[in-house]
This record gives structure tokens, sequence and C-alpha cells, in this order.
């Protein structure tokens, strides 16, 4: 495996970020504070994501430490990596609101299920306890920490008994012990003597019952009661079914003030009256003859009231010249009063029609605001439209229907309770002929109940003593597995320090450059160098030789623990910050022959490339 690339969108100091590396050795150089942990730990979250820990804890946890310090709605990235020939782009938000985790197969170009098993199959089975203590080496921490050691007992086992490093045999003993403990809780050690005794005690039931003084039509009539009792029931469904129906029509009809079919009929009627008032006022209200019609009568009988007025003055001041003459034959006195007359009139009729029209307007008006209430409350629209009125009578039409069909409800109701009444009557006279054999089938009855739950006690304590057959086998099953786990634990313990012993001596004989040669780990990981006197503790040696040697037990840890060929990055975070030039010279050479896989530097120094560069080693500087 190689990481090809990095984008952080939102992470600690870093936002919308960048950082490709190459196959082999890469040197990732920054000043202090650059921000080298920083993606360091992006790494990692990317491959194992980041919780976020609970009450005080999430204060000073990882996922707080590097919250982006800008824009924290984008708290996410992405990591390109190659696995197998195969290009996979990793895609996570950490946000704690939107977590998302998605995994791109670029080299087919299809979304990957992003599960853990995928993960495992990845990461080669690698955990994120072996990983931080291996794989992964942060500031001044070469050595191992706790977790290593039962993480490296369980992989060693898995290689060296079933070459599958996904198994765990810590896990799978505690597993094995809980199952034993929950078969065990399921046993039932009395359930064959109590078998047994059930068995004799039908026997003897069976016998008894089957003398001739318990035989007589006792069930017979008890069936049929039965049947009857059953019919009873579901005829007294049927009408309480109806009779809820009946109760909700009627509530319904009681919600809308209506007692039968003539108070609908009544009420559509007066919604017609009203609704045909309406519409003539509307149309008297809304006509412009209306409208103008009064205003023609004043202004005629303006005209006559002036023409009356014109006649009566001539006929009393008849020399006056400068009036004009009324036409010869034309009475002036008759006119005038013809004329006064038909002046009167025109007001008058003007001023009715006036009246008239509003009091159209206002009938209008009153019927508008009861023909809305009407809609609204029928149809749910106050509008006041043909449509709406013909609506309201499909609407009353309805419950016209349901007033019918209420009726015959009612009918049925009453048919129904005369055929319950009638079924009553024949489940008495099967339960007076019942009574009458009471005293014999009393003491049968006691004796089949008795004898059926004891058939029943039977059949369930058979079914238990073929579950106790079955739950022992397990158990035995178990117990061979933990047998064969225990002895597999003490191979462990033999041979867990041949594993790391054999690897780490061949490996520190390298970087040290052959100043020692040989090295001995015991199962909890203490090292001793190896002596012609004795075995001295790793504590008593240089800190930058003791150094060496935790990073040879770290190579040595992590060339086992990964299955296969497909090795993960090394990933080194300011790891050499105690090696002299020399030492830093001879690691660093070591590194590049002593691991096959991708390298990964990260160095506040720039004595690394200058190191390499003078070396000769092939490596690819990143500066950020």
């Amino acid at each position: 495996m190689r990481f090809l690339d990095l984008y952080i969108s939102g992470f600690g100091k870093f936002h919308n970020t960048s950082v490709s590396f190459e196959n082999g050795l890469n040197i990732v150089y920054g000043k202090n504070e650059a921000g080298k942990s920083t993606i360091h730990t992006f790494i990692r979250g990317m491959l194992f994501g980041i919780e976020r820990q609970r009450g005080r804890a999430a204060r000073t946890d990882i996922y707080s430490k590097y919250e982006p310090w800008e824009n924290s709605g984008t708290y996410e990235g992405q990591l390109r990596l190659e696995s197998d020939g195969i290009i996979y782009r990793i895609e996570r938000s950490f946000q704690k609101n939107k977590k998302e985790f998605i995994i791109i197969n670029e080299t087919l170009g299809k979304e990957v299920e992003a599960t853990r098993a995928f993960m495992d199959e990845l990461l080669g089975g690698l955990s994120e306890t072996a990983y931080n203590n291996t794989i992964s080496i942060s500031q001044l921490k070469s050595a191992t920490e706790d977790g290593m050691i039962s993480e490296l007992k369980n992989y060693i086992a898995n290689m060296n008994t079933s070459g599958n490093m996904a198994l765990n045999i810590t896990k799978a003993t505690s597993y094995l012990k809980g199952q034993k403990k929950q078969l065990e809780t399921q046993l039932s050690p009395e359930a064959a003597r109590t078998y047994t005794m059930l068995l004799s005690e039908i026997r003897n039931i069976e016998k008894e019952i089957s003398s001739p003084e318990y035989e007589n039509q006792m069930q017979e009539y008890v069936k049929k009661r039965d049947s009857v009792k059953e019919e009873i029931e579901l005829n007294q469904q049927e009408k309480d079914e109806l009779a809820d129906k009946v109760l909700r029509g009627r509530q319904m009809l009681d919600d809308y003030e209506f007692s039968d079919e003539a108070s609908i009929a009544t009420y559509l009627n007066n919604a017609e009256e009203i609704y045909s008032y309406y519409m003539e006022s509307k149309e008297v209200a809304e006509s412009k003859s209306g409208r103008m019609f009064p205003v023609l009568l004043c202004v005629l009988a303006a005209a006559l009231a002036i023409g009356s007025v014109y006649s009566l003055y001539w006929y009393f001041y008849p020399y006056n010249t400068l009036l004009p003459v009324l036409p010869v034959g034309v009475d002036p006195y008759t006119a005038g009063l013809a004329l006064g007359a038909g002046a009167v009139l025109s007001l008058a009729g003007g001023l009715f029609t006036l009246f008239r029209r509003k009091r159209h307007i206002k009938e209008a008006k009153l019927c508008t605001a009861t023909l809305s209430e009407i809609f609204k409350r029928h149809l749910g629209d106050s509008s006041i439209t043909a449509e709406a009125m013909e609506a309201l009578r499909t609407r009353l039409s309805e419950f016209t229907r349901l007033c019918q069909m209420m009726k015959k409800s009612e009918e049925t109701l009453k048919l129904q309770t005369e055929k319950i009444s009638t079924l009553r009557e024949q489940q008495n006279n099967c339960s007076e002929v019942i009574e009458q054999q009471q005293r014999i089938q009393w003491e049968l009855e006691k004796k089949l109940e008795h004898l059926t739950d004891c058939k029943d006690r039977a059949a369930a304590l058979k079914r238990i003593i073929t579950e106790n057959d079955r739950l022992r086998q397990d158990i035995a099953a178990i117990d061979l597995a933990q047998e064969t786990m225990q002895e597999l634990s003490m191979s462990i313990r033999d041979s867990f320090g041949l594993y790391l012993n054999k690897t780490t001596s061949e490996l520190i004989s390298e970087i040290t450059g052959g100043i020692y040669t040989s090295i001995s780990i015991d199962e909890n990981l203490n090292a001793f160098l190896n002596t012609k006197k004795k075995l001295i503790p790793l504590e008593q040696v240089s800190s930058g030789t003791a150094d060496q040697i935790y990073l040879a037990l770290r190579l040595a840890a992590a060339k086992f623990i990964q299955n296969g060929d497909d090795r993960m990055p090394l990933v080194f975070d300011d790891s050499f910050v105690l090696y002299d030039d020399d030492r830093l010279r001879t690691a660093l050479t070591w590194l590049s022959r002593a691991y096959d896989g991708q390298i990964i530097i990260f160095t506040c120094h720039k004595r690394e490339g200058r190191i390499l560069k003078e070396a000769g080693v092939e490596h690819n500087l990143i500066q950020i």
C-alpha cells in the first residue's frame, strides 16, 4: 500500500490544503508548529476515524484538539491510496452532527460499501492499536504502549495456527466463556425426573376416564352450546359494529343539526330560496338600469316641474312678452296641473326605485352572509357560486342517503336483536341439559383438564430434555475449544520471544552498524541486550541506543502483523530527535533498505534531507 495524496478541507490549522506523496522515502519538512503532527493525525483519522469523548474528557480529546480553526463546519478531508494496484479515495467528515464515511474505487469508478470488514481487508487486519504501536511513530514515541503486548500475542498466535490475522484468540476465549456460562444457565436438570412422573400420571388418568360411567352426551351439548355462543358473539359483534355505524351517522347528522330526511329537505329548500333571492337581489343591485332609472325619473320630474311652473306662470301673466307663447288651443292651467302631477309621479317613482334598489343591496348582503356560512360549514369554502350551490345539493343528497341507510341499519339492528334473543334461548336450553348431567360431567371435566395440563407439561418437558441434550453437546464442544485455547496460549508463552527475537536481532545489527548483534525480548516486550556475561536491560543503555532498539522492535512487529506483501507505509513524526548525525545516517539508510514499503518522515530539521542527499538515497522532499 502507498499513500498518493491527501486533501484537507478543514482539520486543525489547515484549510483547503493538499499534500502529495511519492513511492519510497518521503521527507515532509516544516518548522515547529507548521502542522506536521496535524497531518500525521489526519492520516490516522482518515484510516480509523476520530470519536469524540464524553464529559470532561471531551475538552482535551483528539476531536477537540484538531477541530478546524476556521470554518468549523468543514471538519473533513480526503485520502487517496493505492492497494494491490487499485486506487481508493477515502472521504470522511468528522463533524459530530454529520459524520460521513465514503470509499470510492477510482480504478473501477464506483463506490465501495464502507464496512468495517472492508477496512480490515484494506489495512491487512491492522487495528488502530497495532497501527499506533508499529506503523505510526509519533513524536518521541519509539517505545511501544501496553496495548501492543496483547495485540502482538493475538496476531502471532493467529499466524501460527491459521495464517489469518483477522482472528483474535483473546476475544474468542472470552466469548467462549460467556457462551458456556449462558448455556449452563439454560439447563434444567430436574426436567427428566419430572417428565417420567408426568407420563405415569397421564396413563392413570386415561385409564380412569375410559370407564363406562363417564359415557354420556355431555360433550355434544357442550359443543352445541359453544357453537351457539360463538354465533351469539359473532352476531353481537356485527350488531355492535352496526350500532357504532348508526351512532356515527347520527352524530354526523347531529353535528349538522339534521334529524331526518324532512329536516334535510327543509334545510335545502331554505338554502335554495336564499340563493334564489340572493341572485335576484344581486341582479337588481348590479344592473345598470337599476342604477340609471331612478336618475332618469328624477330628471323627468324636474323637467315636468319646470313645464308646470311655466304653464301656470303664463296662465297668470298672459301679457308678459318675455316668455314664449304656448301653442294655440292649450289650456295653460290644465297643462300646468298635468305637468305638475307628472313631476310628482316621476319623482315618487324615482325615489321608490332608488329605495327598492338599496333594499335589495341590503338583503343581498344578508343573503351573502347566510350563504357564505352555509357553504363554509358544508363545503369548507365560503365562495358563493352556482358550482358551490350544486355542490351543496350534492352534499345534502349524501345526508339524505345517510338517513336512508341509517333507517335500514336501525331495522337490521332490530332483526339482529331478535336473532340474538333467540340464540340466547337456545344457549339457555343447552345449559339446562348440561346441568342435568353436571354431577357426573364435572368430575370428568376436571380429569380432562388435568390430563390436558399434564400432556402440555409433558410435551414442554420433552422439548426441554431435547434442548438439554443439545446444550450439553454445545458445552462439551466449548470445553474442548477452551482446552485447545489453553494449550495454544501455553505455546504462545513458550514461543512468543522467538518470533520477535530473531527478526529484531537481525534489524538491530543493521541499525546500530554492527555494534549490537543480538537482543532478547520477553513476552511483555521488555528488551535486553545480549552480552557474553549477562543480559543488559534496555534501561541501562543510552537513550539513543534504546531508541534505535525500540525502532527495530517496531519494524519487526510491523512485519509480523502485516499480512501479505502489500505493506502499510511507515510514518515517523520527529522520531529521530535523539539521534546524532552518524546514528541518523545509519538509521535512514537502513530504513530505506530494510522496509520495502513507502516511508513518510515528518521533521522540523533539514538534516534528514541533507544526509540522504549525501548518502545518495533517493527521496522526495515535501515542504509545508
